[in-house]
């Protein structure tokens, strides 16, 4: 998946922008035929930079010491032994509170506004938990949720009650929300504690996420983790499609 061009709009987003101009001097009676359908898909490779996006950790008591969650976010070199070479997005964060929530999110402009998009994810990254494994709490490979999807507003840790939770719905481990679907977790196949890519997407469940007034939307990948213990992921391309 590396080989894809940092950002990129679909032939069919091309097509139908040629229909339209062939068709402004139609009449309305002849366009009698099937609606098509446009999406803008992006891609991001981390070759560069961490092309825009932000990360953030939620889910532990607001009155706790963040640094005890040991929480990084870095643009970061993949980790030996997966078969590539080349840049990622580095995730990592101790889970002590039973229930740690790890994320990057990116804004999106320059949509329609007050539209709704169909979005999907295909997401690509090396994690080294077996899926079979065991450990405090739950497995580090079948008990880490790996959730995407997107909101209208900006999605931010905030304080509820004595924790810090997200402002948006994405829902509760294995649980997916109104704002994030679950697309399986971060399991690699064996039984060897050793980095290798897995792929994760949506494509057969897509989620509607809705711009704002001004045509933005925010996206945002994370993890649910009910494994307590330090994860670390590398995120390595990471490509959204948003259709009409």
């Amino acid at each position: 998946m590396k080989n894809f061009k940092l950002i990129k709009f679909s032939l069919q987003w091309f097509l139908f922008g040629a229909l339209a101009i062939l068709s402004c001097g139609c009449d309305n009676d002849d366009n009698n035929g099937d609606n098509v359908n446009p999406a803008e898909t992006l891609t991001f490779t981390f070759e560069q930079s961490a092309e825009g996006w932000e990360g953030g950790v939620a889910d532990f008591p607001k009155d706790w010491d963040r640094s005890r969650l040991e929480f990084e976010f870095e643009n970061e070199e993949l980790p030996a032994g997966v078969g590539e070479t080349g840049k990622s997005l580095k995730i990592s964060g101790r889970n002590i509170s039973d229930d740690l929530f790890m994320f990057m999110k990116k804004q999106v402009t320059g949509l329609e506004p007050n539209h709704s998009y169909a979005v999907t994810f295909e997401i690509e990254l090396a994690s080294s938990y077996p899926e079979q494994s065991v450990g405090i709490g739950g497995s580090p490979g079948a008990s880490v949720f790996l959730k995407a999807g997107g909101a209208s507003i900006e999605p931010m840790p905030v304080e509820q009650d004595d924790n810090i939770r997200m402002n948006i719905d994405k829902g509760g481990q294995s649980r997916g929300g109104e704002n994030m679907l679950v697309l399986g977790n971060v399991g690699i196949p064996g039984d060897e504690f050793e980095y290798r890519l897995i792929q994760r997407n949506n494509l057969q469940e897509p989620i509607e996420i809705t711009s704002d007034n001004d045509g933005s939307l925010w996206l945002i990948i994370g993890t649910d983790s009910g494994f307590e213990g330090t994860t670390t992921l590398y995120y390595s391309t990471v490509e959204i499609t948003l259709a009409y």
